[in-house]
């Protein structure tokens, strides 16, 4: 138990049906199991720790209660063929015991008349004589004219169908014979001609009995007493058979008057149907509690009957009902017949039937094709509206009508706050709608499917999003000649920070809080947790953890494509030259009259694009400023990753045509801090972006210092940077120039104090 309750505590889903008892009792069987020691363990845990020891109980608890029902699944055929060898067991031995009893007469006369043989002729002729006028002279006794009359008074009641009457004659026909071999009444002729005619009577009323169960005609509580009376005839294997098959017999000439077509509603057409089977089923089964009792041998019986019913109902039901609606994608329509079906099932349980597992097994597939035909109509519908798709973001429509049911009021509960675009409107509202009836997805164990679906549908509107970024002049030439889904280009940055806003907020919010009504414990404990928000009760279920952990990653593949494509867009022209070389730094030195110091024109264009997309992506993710950050931080730290992996650009820094110079040096360092700088002041200025300009920086130095030249000696103060860094960040945001106290920017005259040495030099190593 301690190491299940480890697994639990790490995160590790624990499956019904998963962990065996065996290994869930380990602990107690070890030689070493101190008892003191472990209530001590349990003693001490906190509060979250029992929550978790009684949730494992309670999954040990179901899972031992599923092996037993599978365990008694599995043996019922062993159960009724034991049952049937005990019946005919039974038959053999009465035979014998007929068979010994006739034997036993016999040899009593044979032993009678022995004795004949030891009286003198003379005395023999004598009593002979004397016996002959005695039986002459006598006449018949009562028991004699009665077993004469015992015949003919089982015909008449035979005849006249009062069974009861003949039962009682015939128990009464039995005693009489047990109390004449006792006192020896009747001779032994008698006797045998008295026990046949008994025997014959009693196969007769057993005759007659079978007819009338198998007559349409023969009312519930006549069915019951003729079942009953078969039993006490001694034949109970056949009465219990015959019970079966008259409910059986029942239901069927009430099915003739059910005629499904084509046009049928599937969901009324289960219903009747639903009601006449487990109702004849439900009835089936209080009649054998009632007759037979609890017997194992006709319990078995009926459970496989039972469910040979509902395997025949099964069949019915996805003909006629579920086969149209799962072929369309219907899977509301799939769904509630399965729920009436499951319905009228689990109503069986109270007579200790649980066949539900059994007619979950049987829908499971009619289900699954409902919700992969589903799933296919949303990404279909989507994509459709995609092609068309302006990637404006605008509130939800009102009204809109959905799979025959009005949508506004999804709209309004779940996303009336969100803005999309209206691909991601339509995406969603079909989503809401799909989560609206998952009861048979739970029961029958398809929630993991049923989220692995939708991944692979958003996953497929993603791939749309990232076909709708115009595309470098790279990865056109790629794209010519291969096959690529229709969508309409978001051309304009307000267009393509809207196809973000689509993925997030539907990666993020939405998506997730549909998903978390696949929950059970979600659904049981609903009105518990109404007071909690959606993402802190949805945190508590690993298996949709990591899905939103895989939301989040397609996401993540949109926006290192958007940022990709806007660095590429930023470095390259549209013939294919940088924008950002090596050159424009090492050609510094030796070229220039008079410098003024300002940041590279690649990085004035990175700031004044990453301003833009901020002053966009504010009023996008209005409330959601953490989603604008993100995506700044990121398109930040590509460039600068970029320029950090781009091995010509440092082939030529290192081992160029011509060394970098003190202005080329100069002029890097500040384009770094530039971006340090305004990085900063937007606050999406990250760890990684921060160490990876550390890392650029110190590489550029390191080049620097191949030329035998002190770098430190060469750059100017931190402050005189900074200077031109905020002096660039007003002059390109639009504010004016300070009139008094504007430094010179054009000479870095400052000394080189040793302060502003080691701060170069922490940065760098850092």
């Amino acid at each position: 138990m301690a190491t299940a309750k480890t697994a639990r505590s790490r995160g590790a889903p624990v499956k019904e049906n998963g962990v065996k008892l065996e290994e869930g009792l380990g602990v107690f069987k070890s030689d070493r199991f101190d008892s003191d020691a472990y209530v001590q363990s349990k003693c001490s845990m906190n509060e979250k720790e029992i929550r978790q020891l009684c949730s494992y109980l309670l999954d040990l608890k179901k899972g031992s209660a599923e092996e037993m029902r599978k365990s008694v699944y599995a043996n019922y055929p062993a159960f009724i063929r034991t049952s049937k060898e005990i019946s005919d067991l039974e038959g053999e031995l009465l035979s014998i015991r007929n068979l010994l009893s006739t034997q036993s007469t016999l040899i009593h006369s044979l032993a009678d008349g022995v004795n004949i043989d030891t009286i003198s002729v003379n005395d023999a002729e004598g009593s002979d004589k004397g016996i002959l006028s005695k039986f002459e002279d006598s006449e018949p006794s009562e028991l004699e004219k009665w077993t004469e009359e015992f015949p003919d008074l089982l015909d008449v009641l035979l005849a006249e169908r009062r069974v009861d009457e003949a039962l009682s004659a015939l128990d009464k026909g039995e005693q009489v014979i047990a109390e004449a071999k006792e006192t020896k009444a009747l001779s032994p002729s008698v006797l045998s001609s008295l026990q046949a005619a008994i025997t014959e009577r009693r196969q007769n009323l057993a005759d007659q009995l079978s007819e009338s169960t198998c007559q349409p005609s023969t009312r519930g509580n006549e069915l019951r007493a003729a079942i009953s009376a078969l039993k006490k005839l001694g034949d109970g294997t056949r009465a219990h058979t015959l019970l079966l098959n008259a409910h059986y017999q029942r239901y069927q000439y009430k099915m003739q008057s059910l005629r499904p077509s084509s046009t049928s509603y599937g969901g009324a057409y289960t219903a009747t149907l639903s009601q006449l089977v487990f109702s004849a089923i439900a009835q089936a089964a209080t009649d054998s509690l009632t007759i037979f009792g609890k017997e194992p041998a006709y319990t078995s019986e009926l459970v496989i009957w039972a469910t040979k019913q509902v395997e025949a109902f099964a069949f019915l039901v996805k003909r006629h009902a579920l086969a149209s609606s799962a072929a369309a994608g219907g899977l509301r329509a799939a769904a509630e017949c399965v729920q009436i079906a499951l319905g009228h099932c689990s109503l069986l349980e109270a007579r200790g039937l649980a066949l539900c597992p059994t007619l979950s097994k049987l829908f499971r597939p009619s289900v699954e094709q409902a919700l992969e035909a589903n799933l296919k109509r949303i990404e279909e519908s989507t994509a459709a509206l995609a092609a068309a798709d302006e990637w404006v973001l605008t509130y939800p429509p009102t009204g809109t009508r959905q799979s025959g049911r009005l949508t506004s009021s999804i709209g309004n509960a779940t996303s009336f706050q969100h803005k999309l675009t209206s691909s991601a409107h339509r995406f969603n509202f079909m989503v809401q709608d799909f989560f609206e009836d998952v009861g048979p997805l739970l029961s029958m164990q398809l929630g993991g499917q049923t989220l692995e679906g939708l991944f692979q549908v958003f996953n497929s509107y993603v791939s749309m999003l990232i076909k709708a970024l115009p595309a470098s002049w790279e990865e056109e030439a790629e794209f010519e000649g291969s096959e690529i889904k229709i969508v309409r280009l978001a051309e304009t940055e307000a267009q393509q920070i809207a196809l973000l806003v689509n993925a997030s907020l539907l990666a993020e919010e939405l998506l997730p809080r549909a998903a978390m009504k696949l929950s059970p414990v979600n659904q049981s404990h609903y009105k518990d947790d109404i007071q909690r928000s959606a993402s802190d009760r949805q945190n508590r279920y690993p298996e949709q953890r990591e899905w939103k952990r895989r939301l989040a990653g397609s996401v993540e593949r949109l926006k290192n494509t958007f940022c990709s494509r806007h660095v590429l867009d930023l470095i390259y022209t549209e013939e294919g030259d940088s924008h950002l070389t090596a050159d424009m730094y090492i050609n510094m030195d030796g070229n220039a009259d008079e410098i003024e110091w300002f940041p590279s024109l690649v990085f004035q264009e990175l700031f004044l694009k990453l301003t833009r997309i901020a002053s966009i992506a504010a009023d996008m993710f209005a409330g959601r400023e953490r989603l604008a950050t993100l995506l700044l931080m990121k398109l930040t730290e590509t460039i600068v990753l970029w320029l950090s992996g781009d091995q010509n650009f440092w082939d030529d820094i290192e081992e160029g045509p011509r060394p970098l110079g003190p202005l080329g040096l100069q002029q890097f360092y500040l384009d770094m801090k530039f971006v340090i700088c305004f990085a900063s002041q937007g606050r999406y200025l990250s760890r990684n972006l921060q160490r990876a300009v550390n890392d650029i920086v110190s590489k550029a130095l390191t080049a620097f210092s191949s030329t035998g030249i002190d770098p430190y000696s060469v750059l100017p103060e931190d402050d005189w940077f900074y200077g031109i860094c905020q002096e660039a960040i007003d002059r390109l945001s639009g504010k004016p120039r300070a009139i008094n106290g504007e430094r010179d920017l054009n000479s870095p005259t400052a000394s080189v104090s040793a302060q502003s040495i080691s701060s170069v030099r922490s940065h760098g190593s850092s």
